[in-house]
């Protein structure tokens, strides 16, 4: 039965396998291992993220595409929620409007993409899409009267996710609200997406694409048209990254470029995929896992060794919590040295 949810795609690695299990048990226990605000919104990112991720890892890891396209459909899925909440008012209605109108932009724009520039080879073709992207972005923060500008949109959330729907009971000192509900949602939609993009890269279709990624002139010369299916393979990537826009859009009930658009998310895209590794699910799963939690908490790791470092003043100052993002990239040049195919594959290789 495991091998069918998986798609016959185990972890073929022991501690793989305890760390998958590991962040499924424990993002599904986190509202009550780890009570908080923060706690929960950093586990609720993760779930977003992996998703994010994953999609991001269908193009470039298994179908050989370098986008930078991808957070623009990250944020068409956000505001089409966004838009439609404001727009509607908070019931579900407009929700489900708000993803399928995100999906059909998404799709559309996806398919325009990869049909007029999926014949450009490599680094043309992401220069394409990074100035696509650019455009979107630029657009999004001009049209203030439908996206409400530079600042974004503010709106509430249908009455079963909000923080003040309550059950008017609680559950291990935690009380179940709507704030609750919300959590699971996104942790339930992130676990069924997952398990879809794994179905697909283990299909006949996804052997189709690792070929292509391998030798795209020789799967032409056996008769498979690689635009197509390249073109295919973007859309189901941007419907997918649409999606997990939507989920951050019901979790965090304000979307604005920042969060959505921005250029620094298509770079942590890039990052969890090469740290966890490319061509891989889980290591999607491994890389935003790792990347989100040290964006979150390394300052506070900083802070305690900075506080232990007192009497030691060069040794203080270069543990400072202000040198996060230096930290942050000396764990990265230290990663991709020592996992040149990525965390998942160096842990498959050693088994």
């Amino acid at each position: 039965m495991l091998r069918s949810i998986l798609s016959d795609d185990l972890p073929r690695s022991r501690w793989l396998a305890i760390a998958l299990v590991a962040i499924l048990v424990g993002l599904a226990v986190a509202p009550f291992l780890f009570p908080g605000a923060k706690s929960l919104n950093v586990a609720a990112k993760i779930c977003v993220f992996i998703v994010l991720a994953a999609s991001f890892d269908l193009l470039l890891g298994y179908t050989g595409i370098v986008s930078f396209a991808h957070t623009m459909f990250f944020g068409i899925g956000a505001y089409g929620v966004a838009i439609s909440l404001t727009r509607m008012g908070a019931g579900w209605d407009a929700v489900a409007v708000g993803v399928v109108a995100g999906l059909v932009v998404a799709i559309a724009l996806a398919t325009v993409i990869g049909l007029f520039s999926l014949r450009v080879r490599t680094i043309f073709f992401a220069m394409i899409t990074l100035a696509v992207a650019s455009a979107f972005a630029i657009l999004a923060s001009q049209l203030s009267d439908l996206t409400g500008g530079e600042d974004g949109l503010n709106y509430r959330l249908p009455a079963a996710l909000r923080a003040s729907f309550s059950f008017g009971d609680t559950l291990f000192g935690v009380r179940l609200n709507g704030r609750l509900v919300d959590y699971y949602l996104v942790y339930a939609a992130s676990l069924v997406l997952i398990l879809v993009l794994l179905r697909i890269v283990n299909s006949p279709f996804g052997s189709v694409l690792m070929a292509i990624r391998e030798n795209p002139f020789r799967a032409e010369a056996i008769g498979y048209r690689t635009v197509v299916y390249r073109t295919i393979a973007s859309c189901i990537a941007a419907a997918t990254a649409a999606l997990a826009g939507a989920l951050l859009a019901l979790w965090s009930s304000q979307t604005n470029p920042d969060t959505t658009l921005s250029f620094d998310i298509m770079v942590d895209i890039l990052l969890m995929v090469v740290i966890g590794g490319m061509g891989t699910m889980y290591g999607a799963v491994i890389g935003a896992v790792l990347l989100v939690f040290a964006q979150n908490y390394l300052q506070d790791l900083l802070a305690i060794a900075n506080k232990a470092l007192t009497g030691v003043p060069l040794l203080a100052n270069l543990f400072h919590p202000d040198r996060w993002l230096l930290w942050l990239g000396v764990a990265f040049i230290l990663c991709v040295y020592f996992f040149p195919a990525g965390i998942v594959g160096r842990l498959r290789q050693k088994r």
